[in-house]
């Protein structure tokens, strides 16, 4: 379970770092959130955590789709049974 959890928020984090930088280097979040009173140092935080999230959500999807089909159903049934 450990091992499924690192291997989603690991390579998210990776992404999550490397897409913080092309996006601020490309949008500077200040200007962009202009009628908000944040620093830039906030706005760059909450632009890693969100690309983090998005990058957990898409990893987690692609491991729940690597399952097999047959495992899903087993595993359905099973607790379906009790």
């Amino acid at each position: 379970m450990i091992q499924r959890i690192v291997a989603i928020l690991w390579p998210s984090f990776i992404t999550a770092g490397i897409a913080t930088v092309l996006f601020t280097t490309a949008f500077d979040p200040a200007v962009i959130f202009i009628d908000y009173d944040i620093s830039r140092v906030g706005l760059y935080t909450i632009s890693f955590f969100l690309f983090w999230i998005f990058g957990a959500i898409t990893a987690a999807a692609t491991c729940y789709f690597l399952k097999p089909c047959e495992a899903i159903n087993k595993a359905r049934m099973a607790s379906a049974n009790d």
